[in-house]
């Protein structure tokens, strides 16, 4: 049966098989009608990827984020003088969505659609906030990623001239191939990953790859990154590798990549340690949040196919709701969090950018507030409660999630005994105080 599934385009044919197993309580031609209705519509959408798909269509549908709406505004206006050029141009699209400049990283493999332009000596640099993520290599293209409310996120590529004009492009093709895979979740998404990357800036395959979140070791991180800060413990950044290199992590400390990168070209000589960690931890939790919504969205679909008085709230989409609620709370709550060990040491600027851009409670509590010994953050709540992925999710796997989280924090789930009672109580009043849905 799965082979069959996979043939026909299902991407996860788990729900499609419990939808159709809800289907033989519905009797006699009724149940035949629909049945035969869901196998044609199978059938004729091929290969397609099931977010291509109804309800969610993510292709064919117009996004309404906020660089689609800048695209709207440049082209009224011909974008003649909007951006400048280059650096001036990066810092346009960054004021434009709201990406602080501190949150630069460097990242010197070759693995994004400008991997011609990419070396060790001119590296990539990322940006990113809650909601967007940027990317540019001197003297190539903006790659912008944005989360939309029906679409999850969203790609596009910006192509500046010298005249200070702009092509923004979506793409639904390309940025795909790598950014919508199991490494995703299996939809559009965001990943990380280290590489052994060689004088050029290949990744040396053979040597093996690890796709990066809060639960990697840090032994395993950042190959193929520049880290600017310090470490406790070693990690792979800032080397250059080779077939026969020695593949144990190394503790390389560097301040700044001048000297390894012409900095002119770049907004800051960091590519700050602590904002790697962040970055990595939000990445997935991103993945599973979209991951959750999406997979509910079509479970709901095809639920209505087969009855349209079924109540989303019982059921197949409501079991789809609860196991997508169930992985968002565990990578919420930092479930297996990798040691820092006695720390990391990164820029003050990025931390104090971060933290202000987050809720405080009266008390003076954030989800924001870092720790940097052992784990990342004081209080081990994800800051991604306030992001428009997790405000966007359907109500009923919102409802799931908040519930879920409550008993968490309540000490009734099992499996967070590693979150002692201080710190779930902080935890409560700063949700009880800056999160709507907490209430």
């Amino acid at each position: 049966m799965r082979g069959l599934w996979e043939e026909w385009g299902v991407q996860d044919s788990g729900w499609v098989r419990r939808m159709m197993m809800m289907s033989f309580q519905i009797a006699g031609l009724k149940l035949l009608a629909l049945s035969l209705l869901l196998v044609q519509g199978v059938f004729a959408q091929g290969s397609r990827d099931f977010w291509d798909l109804e309800p969610i269509r993510y292709s064919d549908t117009m996004p309404t984020d906020r660089l689609a709406g800048l695209k709207a505004k440049l082209e009224a206006r011909k974008a003649e003088g909007q951006l400048g050029y280059g650096l001036n141009a990066l810092e346009f699209v960054l004021d434009e969505l709201d990406v602080p400049k501190e949150s630069q990283v460097l990242v010197f493999s070759k693995t994004s659609l400008q991997n011609s332009r990419i070396t060790p000596q001119t590296p990539r640099c990322l940006f990113f906030s809650a909601n967007s993520y940027v990317g540019y290599v001197p003297g190539g293209s903006i790659e912008v990623i944005v989360q939309d409310a029906a679409l999850g996120p969203v790609f596009y590529l910006l192509e500046p001239d010298r005249n200070g004009a702009i092509k923004i492009e979506r793409d639904t093709n390309r940025c795909l191939s790598c950014h919508a895979t199991s490494r995703t979740e299996n939809v559009p998404g965001l990943l990380i990953r280290s590489v052994y990357a060689e004088a050029e800036g290949h990744p040396i395959l053979q040597l093996g790859t690890h796709d990066v979140a809060h639960e990697t070791a840090l032994a395993d991180r950042w190959g193929g990154w520049y880290v600017t800060g310090k470490s406790s413990l070693p990690h792979l950044g800032n080397r250059i590798f080779k077939d026969d290199s020695d593949l144990t992590p190394s503790g390389i400390q560097i301040k700044s990549v001048e000297g390894r990168v012409d900095v002119k070209n770049y907004l800051r000589p960091t590519s700050d340690v602590v904002a790697l960690l962040v970055l990595e931890h939000q990445t997935k939790m991103h993945n599973l949040l979209n991951a959750a919504t999406m997979n509910y969205r079509r479970s709901v679909y095809f639920m209505k196919i087969l009855n349209p008085d079924a109540d989303p709230a019982v059921g197949s989409a409501s079991d789809i709701a609860e196991s997508g609620a169930k992985d968002i709370v565990s990578y919420l709550f930092f479930k297996d969090e990798a040691d820092l060990g006695d720390g990391v040491e990164g820029d003050a600027k990025f931390q104090q950018a971060f933290v202000k851009r987050f809720p405080k409670s009266k008390e003076g509590d954030s989800l924001a507030e870092f720790r940097l010994y052992g784990r990342i953050f004081k209080n081990r709540c994800s800051y991604m409660v306030y992001s428009d992925a997790f405000k966007g999710m359907p109500v009923l796997l919102k409802q799931k999630v908040i519930a879920r989280m409550k008993r968490v924090v309540a000490g009734e789930e099992e499996g967070f005994e590693y979150l002692k009672k201080s710190e779930l109580k902080r935890i409560d009043g700063i949700l009880s105080e800056t999160l709507a849905d907490w209430k």
